[in-house]
């Protein structure tokens, strides 16, 4: 089934379906035609058929809900294992430096567990089980706090551009205006 705005069904949506096709499978059970179960429920005959079809293939088991389309998730204890292989760090699965990006991250994932996530549906995994962005946990040992500062109040100032003046000017090149 298709949805023109892109989406699924919500859970209760998808309550209410599942709803329908048990009562459609009480009135294949009763015996009745597609067309008076479509006009009973108000629901198309094409979808009669093919709720009948999977109720004749695999009972009631066939017509219930299946969840969210999503993607697939892991299970918490894939997650615990992509902790671990994280703080490993990228060198120990082949990359040349030490950052962790959200496309390897996706690859790792991939590797790892045959699961296939958008580099967007790695971010929002690492974000739900509390992950962040990557930021140094301790400045550069060369790094001097004092010089930054003497550069911030004695060399930005004067090496700063200075703003044009407000007043407007002329796009003539004969009149000193526009210099």
């Amino acid at each position: 089934m298709r949805y023109a705005q892109g989406g699924g069904l919500t859970d209760a949506e998808r309550t209410t379906r599942e709803r329908l096709r048990l009562q459609a499978v009480e009135r294949f059970e009763g015996g009745q035609k597609n067309a008076e179960i479509a006009a009973a429920l108000r629901i198309s005959v094409r979808s009669v058929e093919r709720w009948r079809r999977a109720w004749r293939e695999s009972g009631n088991a066939g017509v219930l809900s299946k969840g969210s389309p999503g993607r697939p998730r892991l299970s918490e204890a894939q997650i615990i294992r992509l902790e671990r292989e994280l703080e490993r760090g990228p060198l120990a699965h082949g990359w040349a430096d030490q950052r962790w990006t959200l496309a390897r991250i996706k690859t790792l994932i991939g590797r790892l567990f045959h699961v296939s996530y958008t580099v967007e549906g790695t971010w929002r995994l690492l974000k739900r089980h509390g992950w962040s962005w990557q930021q140094p946990t301790r400045r550069a040992i060369e790094r001097d706090d004092d010089a930054v500062e003497v550069w911030k109040k004695e060399t930005w100032p004067r090496v700063r551009a200075s703003r044009r003046s407000a007043t407007p000017g002329s796009s003539s090149r004969t009149r000193p205006d526009s210099r």
